[in-house]
């Protein structure tokens, strides 16, 4: 797991539209965990990692899978599937 990945794919998790609306915080996602929010600023700085035991947690809150979270990015969507007829 690279540090640095992981963390920016934290904030920018955090940090989505979606999550700004909720007020998702440093603090209001160390709650969530039940950490402190200087464990998830560690985290988002690349500077620590978070424990194992809170990955599936911390993947749920985020809204993504824990392969995506421990590599530190997301799949590209898979375009190859789908009903929508390709315009000429």
């Amino acid at each position: 797991m690279d540090q640095k990945k992981t963390g920016a794919l934290i904030r920018a998790l955090r940090l989505l539209e979606l999550w700004r609306e909720k007020g998702l915080t440093q603090q209001g996602l160390a709650e969530l965990l039940g950490v402190s929010n200087r464990a998830v600023s560690k985290w988002e700085r690349g500077l620590g990692s978070p424990d194992l035991s809170l990955l599936p947690a911390l993947s749920l809150q985020l809204g993504v899978d824990l392969a995506g979270l421990l590599s530190g990015g997301l799949p590209e969507p898979d375009n190859t599937g789908g009903s929508m007829k390709h315009i000429r």
